[in-house]
Parts: structure tokens; C-alpha cells; sequence
């Protein structure tokens, strides 16, 4: 994905499963994991997943991870 593809509330994907981003910085994209690749959840509450703040970790997705990144609707990549 290029970084102007990000938006917040918004997932993506990536081999190890779906995204949500939760912000976008200058540099810098911010998400939580919220499904992993074979698409079970990855926490079995889903009000987890409400915030800020999130009961689970945010992530941190560099300029050197955004080409491991694609948007929900595209083909299956991996």
C-alpha cells in the first residue's frame, strides 16, 4: 500500500493477518491486529478492538513495512 492509502479506522492486511489503522503519523502508521491469517480473531472479545485507548497493543508500521501491506480488496497476495 502507498501511505496515502491509510486511514484511520480502516483495515489492511499483511501475512500475518487483518489491521485496523488507529492513527496516521507523518512518518509513521499506527494499528491494532485484529484477525490472524487463517482469519480467527485475535483476542475472542471484540471490545477490545473500541478506543483509544485499546485493550490491545498498537503497533508500529514504518516506511520499510508498508510493502508488506494491501488493502482489503485486493487479491490475495501471499
Amino acid at each position: 500500500m502507498e501511505y496515502a492509502q491509510f486511514k484511520i479506522g480502516e483495515p489492511f492486511k499483511t501475512v500475518t493477518g487483518t489491521w485496523r489503522c488507529t492513527d496516521v503519523g507523518t512518518r509513521t502508521i499506527a494499528a491494532i491486529h485484529i484477525a490472524h491469517a487463517d482469519s480467527s480473531p485475535v483476542c475472542a472479545d471484540p471490545s477490545w478492538f473500541n478506543g483509544p485507548p485499546y485493550a490491545v497493543v498498537e503497533a508500529v508500521f514504518d516506511a520499510y513495512d508498508l510493502g508488506g501491506c494491501y488493502a482489503i480488496d485486493d487479491p490475495e497476495p501471499f
